[in-house]
Parts: structure tokens; sequence; C-alpha cells
């Protein structure tokens, strides 16, 4: 049977989904008690614990975990961890919330139940000391610092039982895997090393060249798609993963690459945010991690390989699941193909470098698209997406 990588700080998943007649008492039980809506971070935070991607995990993090991970990586029983995972309500609402009680946690969108939690804690917390932890800045036009500062001001503390996935399965289908799903087809495949790609954009050549470079070196790679919301101006999830689904289709071998989503919300936290993905990239059987240029990131706010450099900074017994750092990728007219900075000797006039702002520019303009940048069948995609807008 093929070695997977075990679970983040555990032997087994920790999954806190409830199923059977245990799920239905606990929903019935849940409408009698005091209902707290949540944001939609903290809905994918919950979904998370729920398909055990953040195992070992029981619930939302203490004053003392989120010191330790805001200042050392680690939670107050000294677990790596790099973002802290916290619930928030307001002052009048925690007041009439005693430790040791009961809550419901609701969909603050579609109304559902989606998980109980005893609240074992509530404390306040400096929300520009995370901020500047976290995301290294407290610039209130970084959308991570947006979302902090704009949150309740009291945090509350405890174990969760998940009663839902928010919906998750039904709008996504198949695409959406748990972490036993994707071991479970790993191991199916005959796959141990597995690398994992983080997008939250459609897949253009650099990107493809970028996950064939993994494939040389492992088993396969799991395309791993951001299913949660993202900042203005993004590509929605749906059109991104047929656009990722076109591309796998006409351009990989078969059997070398999983497409699958995860339900989380982007926090834009560059180099925090790698470790954070690669640490349930492991609990979703991943043994390695591209991490390319500016990971994670929005704007200018990380340099463009801090999220290689990272990696470097942590014990090397944080993490089981490695990052394959890959430099700058582009399309070289004068090499005839990709090609990146450590494998190209020809200078930038040469190069076809864009970013995906300046793809989805010429998308949203109707302008061409160059084709060494991406696949005609992914930009038809993009186009019937771009096309359906408002002008």
């Amino acid at each position: 049977m093929p070695n997977l990588v075990p679970p983040h700080g555990s032997d087994v998943l920790k999954s806190l989904m409830l199923s059977g007649d245990a799920l239905a008492a606990e929903r019935a039980r849940a409408k009698t008690l005091r209902a707290v809506r949540v944001s939609s971070r903290e809905k994918g935070d919950l979904i998370m614990l729920g398909i055990g991607g953040f195992t070992p995990l029981d619930g939302f993090m203490t004053h003392a975990d989120w010191q330790g991970v805001c200042d050392g990586y680690r939670t107050a029983a000294g677990l790596f961890w790099p973002i802290p995972i916290t619930l928030s309500v307001d002052a009048v609402t925690a007041g009439s919330i005693a430790a040791g009680g009961e809550i419901a946690l609701v969909d603050a969108e579609g109304g559902d139940f989606l998980a109980t939690m005893t609240v074992t804690e509530k404390y306040a917390i400096d929300k520009a000391h995370e901020c500047r932890s976290v995301f290294r800045t407290e610039d209130a036009a970084h959308p991570g610092v947006k979302m902090v500062m704009q949150q309740p001001e009291v945090n509350r503390a405890g174990p969760v039982k998940v009663l839902s996935d928010g919906g998750f399965k039904a709008s996504y289908g198949a695409l959406f895997m748990t972490p036993a799903e994707t071991r479970a087809e790993f191991e199916r495949l005959g796959w141990s090393r597995v690398a994992a790609f983080q997008t939250r954009n459609p897949m253009h050549r650099s990107h493809e060249y970028l996950a064939k470079v993994a494939i040389e070196v492992c088993d396969g790679v799991l395309v791993h798609s951001l299913l949660g919301n993202l900042k203005p101006g993004d590509i929605p999830a749906d059109v991104r993963t047929r656009a990722i689904a076109a591309l796998v289709d006409g351009y990989f071998c078969p059997g070398t690459v999983i497409q699958a989503g995860y339900p989380l919300d982007m926090r834009y936290a560059g180099p925090r945010e790698a470790l954070l993905h690669a640490v349930f990239r492991q609990n979703y059987g991943c043994s390695h991690q591209i991490v390319g240029r500016d990971h994670a990131g929005v704007g200018s706010y990380y340099g463009p390989f801090d999220a290689h450099h990272i990696f470097d900074t942590i014990p090397k017994d944080a993490l089981q699941t490695q990052p394959l750092k890959m430099n700058v990728t582009f399309w070289c007219y004068a090499c005839g193909g990709m090609a990146s900075n450590r494998t190209c000797p020809h200078s930038e006039k040469d190069q076809l470098q864009v970013s995906g702002t300046q793809l989805r520019t010429w998308l949203s303009k109707r302008e061409t698209v160059p084709t060494e940048f991406s696949r005609p069948e992914v930009l038809e995609i993009l186009r019937e997406y771009y096309d359906s807008l408002p002008a």
C-alpha cells in the first residue's frame, strides 16, 4: 500500500463532522440553543474542522493558543500552527454567553445550522498585533487586515460538533473532496509522493509548467482550488474549475492529476498562509506543496519569494509536507518554450511574463490574449464568462 504522509500532529484524521443518528440528534438539540451567526471565513474554518482538514484541532482557539500562534507559530499545547483559527462575537452577545454554555453556530448567509459549540473561554485580542504578526502590515487596504479589524470584539474558544458542510458538496459535487477522500484516491492510484498545487485562479501555461515539473519528481499532483470567498474581481470558483478541467483533460497524461476543492476563504496572508496551506495539505495526504512566486499574496505587501524563505525559518520537524520551491516561469521566445529564471539565459525582451491581474484586464476589455500565455480551451471558457458580464 502507498505510504502517505500522516495527518498533521496525529496518527489519524480528526473529523468533527457528525453523521447518522448522532447528527440528527445534535441538529434537533441545536434548535434549542442560542443561535450565533458566523462569518464566511469562520464558516470555512468550521467546515475544515468538520472534514478533518484542520486535524488535530478540536475547535476554536483559546487566548493562549492565539498568542502562541501569533508570536511563535505554536498553540499552547505546542502544536505547530501558523494562523489563528478563531471565532468572534460582539460584546453584547458575548456577555450573554457564559463560559461552559453551549451555542449553535449558524451560517450568516443561508441560515443553516453549521455546528454546536461548548464555550470554554471568552477573550479580547489586540487586533493590530494579529495583523502585524500574520499579514506583516496594519494597512486597512489589505483584505486580510480589513477582515480582522472588522470582526467583532470578543473571541470565544471551545470544541465544536459540526453538522453541515455548508452546501459545498451540493454546489460542487465530486470536486469537493475531504481529506479522507483524497487519501483514498491517492491510495487507489498507488501514489505516495503527491504535490499540491494551490490555486485561486485559472491555470495558465506557467501554472501548467509548474505542475508538470512536479509530476516529473512525484507520482501525481493535486490541483487544489479554493472554493470560498475571494476579493472583488477574482474569477468565480465554478468558472475557474471548469477551465482547469479543460486544461487537465487536454494537456496532462491520464492518471497524473486530481482536481479538488477546499472550503476556505482567502486570507491573503502570503508566507503565513503558505504554511497553513502546507499544514492542511499534509492532512489531505500531500507530501509536497508547490510554492511559486508570491504564494497567497496580494498587492506588494510581500516579497515575491517570501513564501519560499519562511519554510527555512520554521523547525525541521514542524511539517512533513515539504515545499517544492519554484522560480518565476514564463514563455521564452528565444528558447521556444516554457522556462524559468534558473533555466533561461535570455533577457526580459524575449520573455512573456504576465500576471493574473493582466490576464483579467485583457479578458475584461475583450482584448487578445497570447496563446503562449494560456491554452485556447482555457481562454474559451474564460471569454465566455467575461462576455456574460456587463460591459
